[in-house]
């Protein structure tokens, strides 16, 4: 899926691009995958049952009853030459292992970050800054409309270098993803470092 291309209606190339959507548990990853989709999305949810309670750090405002368990897919056409294909990861630490395989040919990534709970985004950003080769932005995820750091405060809690593109969104809004999707493309082309194919 990574890089391949294909005539569009209009006889130009069109070529298609893996971004992956990453975060800690409970961030809003499926939320972002299913507001920019243009298709129905996948989405690999379960429920969430008494099992997971002491491993599962939920949200404190306890509304999230599913979880995923392998990966949620969308795809978005974000200009008339340029196809997405978004896979957005598990959050919790014991799906970890699928991270590699879903990062395998991807263009960029996304981070999101829940500012109230800033600690569930170390792993993925420590993932991407010291286990990956792709290039990747950080978004904060408005919840209930504000944050609870500013983006200053924010960066210095993520300890993130000066050159990793730090900005806000709102994961519900599908305007507001389709934006984070172009600036991870714009900051992934700018790198142009793509993992291998496969």
């Amino acid at each position: 899926m990574d890089s391949s291309s294909f005539p569009s209606d209009a006889g130009l190339l069109t070529i298609s691009a893996k971004i992956v959507i990453a975060g800690g548990f409970g961030v809003g990853k499926t939320t972002m995958v299913n507001s920019a989709s243009e298709v129905a999305p996948l989405n690999t949810e379960a429920w969430m049952t008494e099992a997971s309670e002491g491993i599962d750090d939920l949200p404190p405002e306890g509304r999230k009853s599913t979880t995923t368990v392998a990966m949620d897919f969308g795809r978005i056409t974000l200009h008339s030459d340029l196809l997405l294909y978004l896979f957005g990861t598990p959050g919790q630490s014991r799906f970890w292992f699928l991270w590699d395989d879903l990062s395998r040919g991807a263009l960029g990534a996304v981070v999101l970050v829940d500012t109230n709970r800033i600690d569930q985004s170390f792993a993925a950003v420590n993932y991407f800054e010291h286990d990956s080769v792709l290039p990747f932005i950080v978004a904060i995820n408005r919840f209930e409309g504000k944050y609870a750091h500013d983006l200053d405060e924010v960066r210095d809690a993520l300890r993130l270098a000066d050159d990793i593109p730090l900005i806000e969104c709102d994961a519900r809004d599908r305007a507001s993803s389709l934006g984070v999707l172009q600036r991870v493309v714009t900051h992934s082309l700018t790198h142009s470092k793509v993992s291998a194919p496969g």
